[in-house]
């Protein structure tokens, strides 16, 4: 029963401290900013025009709305982040030699050219060990020849 309460009770703080500094950051962008330079007329809110308006025209709406717009942007900046790379991931988690090559060439994909990072993805997900075996059988067949064909 403990355990549940911790959990429960860790969650809870942690909800309360996202939304409230979710909050906090919406009203301190919103006191950045004014709506239009100036206060609008009330007749620009009759004659049909619809109740939306006045929520646009709220500095706290448009504080949560850029706190929002730039949540969204550094977590897409971040995904796009991660996508960077994703070969040097692979190669760390496949514990293989080349893990600082690919990060170089993550590195140049990154800031001359992309064909570095493709080639980074490429020797990521390289299995090396059959790349190798398969050569080492192309050499030993040419070196000394298939003996199916001899048996003929």
């Amino acid at each position: 029963m403990k355990p549940f309460l911790i959990k429960s009770f860790r969650f809870s703080l942690k909800a309360v401290l996202i939304i409230g500094s979710f909050l906090t950051l919406s009203y301190a962008f919103s006191l950045l900013s004014t709506i239009h330079g100036q206060a609008l007329p009330s007749d620009h809110f009759t004659n049909g025009q619809p109740t939306i308006i006045g929520l646009l025209n709220s500095e706290m709406f448009m504080g949560i709305i850029f706190v929002i717009t730039l949540s969204i942007v550094a977590y897409v900046l971040y995904l796009l982040w991660q996508l960077h790379e994703v070969a040097v991931h692979r190669s760390q988690y496949m514990q293989s030699a080349h893990a600082n090559l690919v990060f170089a060439l993550s590195l140049c994909g990154l800031f001359i050219d992309k064909l570095w990072w493709v080639l980074a993805i490429i020797i990521a997900f390289t299995d090396w060990e059959a790349v190798g075996k398969a050569i080492s059988r192309v050499i030993n067949s040419g070196i000394y020849g298939n003996k199916k064909e001899e048996m003929k």
